[in-house]
């Protein structure tokens, strides 16, 4: 793989910097982000005859420049594969979160032909968690990056194909399923397990969603962290990740605050964590609160707060960050595959209810499409622990096996 030899250069208060350098990161890729605006990023871009209205600019080891470039012309650059490399696989993940990742390393290791695909990156929304305190087996925690690259180095040793790209369908025929990825490129696998996780939902305030990715983050943003030094910083959320968000951004910014609706953080944050934050003299719990406007013209500048009680409070404000629940990626799957009303998989019994025509029961983590299985997130009912995801991965990879030998005596 390619190696960069100079740093990609862009506007670090754009929203397409921002997603770039948090792919990067995420995807454990080596670079050091220079601002546009800085002398040393003016300097490169006069060296690289590239003008600063056409950012962000990446110039690789062998030469090749990357102006404004897409993700997956970013992976193919790289060497990373955008597209299959068999013509049928046993079984096909689609996402590479915890738990697509364990469902993979167990394929694999098991000895199915197996690929994974990923849309974004390699070990998903947990790769954004700082530290993992309550993950076993790591009594000082692991930080979300760590274990997704260590799980897809894992996949990729026990011979999974990872292939960089988004699914944007499913078919299903024959006791085969294709999956057509946003890029054109088209794979077929007799069998597919879905764990393409959750996505954090928007805020809603209109002045707060113009400025994300110039001091408005979805998500804990860990690329972020060392622009912080200094700044007054806000978290909206009352879970674990807004919690280990919090934690982390506090050994940069100058003061955090946690902003939580709710009237305790007892009912959706770990004891341990809660605990945490209140050892933390820079960190401040504001209960009761919510976000109703934001400053800024290019940049976030300043926030207004609001509660049941007071008036309308004006804070500066250097960075928001939001985490306040999730939504589902299967706007893709329906109608072919059945999910609840809040558009999570619905496995198991329960989807018997959907389109299933097999004649028998299915599997636990099988889904209303027969050889079609979700885990994590993604699924109904989950338990939304990472621990939890593993375990879902791995189990439904002995779904997956008994559904391919059902499949073959069948036809046999």
């Amino acid at each position: 793989m390619a190696q960069w030899w100079r740093e990609p250069v862009g506007d670090r208060s754009s929203p397409r910097s921002f997603e770039f350098r948090d792919v990067l990161r995420r995807n454990d890729i080596p670079n050091r982000f220079v601002d546009a605006d800085s002398d040393e990023g003016q300097r490169l871009l006069r060296e690289l005859g590239q003008p600063a209205d056409r950012l962000p600019v990446v110039v690789l080891q062998d030469g090749q420049i990357l102006v404004q470039p897409k993700n997956d012309e970013v992976a193919q650059a790289l060497g990373v594969r955008t597209g299959p490399h068999s013509n049928l696989y046993d079984l096909a993940v689609v996402g590479a979160r915890p738990a697509g990742l364990s469902a993979a390393v167990y394929g694999a290791s098991e000895g199915l032909r197996t690929a994974i695909v990923e849309r974004e990156a390699f070990g998903g929304q947990a790769g954004t968690s700082s530290r993992i305190r309550n993950y076993l087996g790591f009594p000082r925690g692991v930080s979300g990056l760590r274990l997704g690259r260590h799980a897809t180095q894992q996949a990729i040793l026990f011979g999974a194909d990872t292939i960089y790209g988004e699914a944007v369908s499913l078919e299903s025929f024959d006791n085969r399923h294709r999956l057509t990825l946003r890029n054109g490129n088209r794979m077929e696998a007799r069998s597919v397990v879905i764990a393409t996780g959750v996505t954090y939902r928007r805020l809603g305030v209109p002045s707060v969603e113009r400025l994300v990715g110039a001091g408005v983050f979805y998500g804990a943003a860990i690329s972020e962290a060392l622009a912080m030094r200094g700044e007054e910083v806000f978290i909206i959320g009352g879970g674990n990740s807004a919690g280990q968000a919090a934690v982390y951004l506090a050994r940069f910014a100058k003061h955090v605050t946690l902003l939580a609706r709710g009237q305790t953080l007892a009912a959706s944050m770990s004891d341990y964590l809660v605990r945490l934050l209140e050892s933390l003299n820079n960190v401040e719990i504001r209960l009761r609160t919510r976000v109703v406007d934001g400053i800024g013209a290019a940049r976030l500048e300043g926030l207004k707060l609001a509660t049941d009680e007071l008036p309308v409070e004006e804070r500066p404000a250097g960075a928001l960050f939001i985490l306040i629940g999730t939504r589902p990626h299967t706007e893709w799957l329906r109608p072919s595959i059945q999910t609840d009303e809040a558009g999570f998989i619905v496995t198991g019994p329960g989807a018997m209810k959907g389109s299933y025509r097999s004649g028998r029961e299915p599997y636990a983590y099988e889904t209303s499409n027969a050889g079609v299985f979700a885990v994590g997130d993604v699924r109904a009912s989950s338990i939304k622990r990472v621990a939890s995801a593993v375990g879902e991965g791995s189990v439904a990879t002995s779904q997956v096996h008994a559904y391919l030998e059902q499949s073959h005596k069948a036809l046999t």
